[in-house]
């Protein structure tokens, strides 16, 4: 809506003045493409989804399974460390919460934390108050379209912030792209980049980019 309306200096201007811009952040109207190493291919044949961990059941999902779960859309901020900031972003897919809540997924009462396994091995971690909030989404889709390859394709980790609301907001980073598993954790346990110095926090309205300094 704000693209449509004003140019990147309104529109950044307008976002400060409403408290949406978190410190160090500038406002794109792109979507800019990170990620460590090559964009994997998708078989939808043989993709799955494992659930592990702390849990009652393993669960693993075919792509035709997942895409039969409860799906939801969700409108969040989006604020990578780099330090691009991207405003009323439009996502759909699956929320955790809801697989929670609905019993797809039955947790022990020692699960504390999320670890999202993605292809090629890397991981994300993050606290279950952060995975089971709203602002937080198993993604398919951004902005009415199936996700591209380089952005997560067929299936992505989504954490932001839903203006209006309090919950937590990590760094965007925080969600994983190209999710494979969910692993359900008693203990904490630093994915790729918390590994290499990356804040384990990643609180966007505190700036906790890094772990030191």
């Amino acid at each position: 809506m704000l693209n449509k309306m004003f140019g990147r200096r309104e529109q950044e201007e307008q976002v400060k003045l409403e408290g949406r811009l978190p410190p160090g952040q500038a406002l794109t109207q792109r979507f800019p493409v990170l990620h460590y190493g090559p964009v994997p291919p998708f078989n939808p044949q043989t993709w799955t989804l494992r659930v592990f961990g702390e849990v009652e059941q393993e669960v693993v999902w075919t792509w035709d399974e997942f895409n039969k779960l409860p799906r939801t859309k969700v409108k969040m901020d989006i604020h990578c460390v780099t330090r691009w900031s991207k405003f009323d972003t439009e996502w759909e897919g699956v929320s955790l919460k809801t697989l929670v809540d609905e019993g797809y997924i039955r947790l022990k009462p020692t699960a504390r934390y999320l670890l999202q396994h993605c292809e090629y091995g890397f991981t994300v971690n993050l606290p279950l108050e952060v995975a089971l909030a709203p602002n937080f989404l198993l993604a398919t889709h951004f902005d009415g379209q199936p996700l591209t390859p380089e952005h997560g394709y067929p299936l992505r980790g989504v954490v932001g912030h839903i203006p209006g609301q309090n919950y937590k907001t990590p760094y965007f980073w925080k969600g994983g792209k190209w999710l494979r598993g969910l692993e359900f954790m008693a203990q904490d346990r630093l994915g790729f980049w918390e590994q290499a110095g990356y804040h384990n926090e990643a609180d966007v309205w505190k700036e906790e980019r890094f772990a030191y300094g």
